[in-house]
């Protein structure tokens, strides 16, 4: 009998905070004992057995790491680490195999592994890894955590998927990054209201910025030219004079 984590509607917004890692590997019982036991050291797990369904998962939600097989029907785990490696925004990889030459070991970390075990392995290490894995990777913003009972936002051809922490205009998916997502969320949160870049920043991730600081107007320039069609002339990121940066929700498309 596959085992499922479950948890109470109390325990949502810690549940987002929880690590949330992927197991991806063929062997039904390796992803029922990997599950078991990964959740019972309070992680928050899902599982599939290929590259095409992990794809779509990865296309429907957030997860923190991905425990990768190598060998896989289809796409084998090495294709799949390189081409995630490609994306700034694929969560870190573990790779598991039962080859433990060095030759192997090497061609993982080589093509983006972040970790590398060879099995059979005492899942007490992979945990110990996996925790290893997560101290080494920049913290998610405070903004940027899903939210999975925020209704998504519309605003011209454009939505805003809280869980996803992403973007979709007219039904496209655009991925975003931590930075940006993070920012979105906050012009959105408070849409119509003016907010200065010391209020952004705080709001973002509780840092008070020095008045001479610009990362906050790189970003805007950033999403403008993810939302504009001429991000010289916004119509939905708009710069108020002398108060801050707006998101205008009913601006007329152009």
């Amino acid at each position: 009998m596959q085992y499922t984590c479950s948890f109470s509607n109390t325990a949502v917004d810690l549940l987002m905070l929880t690590p949330k890692i992927l197991i991806v590997d063929d062997d039904l019982r390796i992803q029922s004992l990997l599950k078991r036991y990964l959740c019972d050291q309070g992680f928050v797990v899902e599982t599939v057995g290929d590259g095409e369904q992990m794809t779509k998962k990865l296309a429907m939600s957030h997860f923190d790491l991905i425990v990768l097989d190598w060998m896989l029907p289809g796409e084998d785990g090495l294709s799949i680490c390189m081409r995630l490696s490609n994306d700034d925004n694929s969560p870190p990889i573990i790779m598991l195999t039962a080859n433990g030459t060095e030759d192997s070991r090497i061609s993982g970390l080589e093509v983006g592994a972040d970790d590398y075990m060879a099995k059979p392995f005492n899942p007490r290490e992979l945990v110990a890894r996996i925790h290893a894995v997560l101290r080494r990777r920049p913290q998610l913003l405070p903004a940027a955590i899903p939210v999975n009972n925020k209704p998504p936002m519309k605003f011209g051809p454009y939505q805003i998927n809280f869980l996803e922490r992403c973007l979709y205009k007219d039904n496209c998916k655009i991925n975003l990054t931590d930075s940006e997502f993070a920012l979105l969320k906050v012009l959105a949160d408070y849409a119509g209201t003016p907010l200065s870049r010391e209020r952004l920043g705080y709001l973002i991730d509780g840092r008070v910025l020095d008045p001479l600081n610009r990362s906050i107007d790189l970003q805007i320039s950033r999403l403008r030219r993810l939302l504009e069609s001429d991000p010289t002339k916004p119509s939905y990121l708009q710069t108020v004079r002398g108060l801050g940066y707006m998101l205008v929700f009913n601006a007329d498309s152009e």
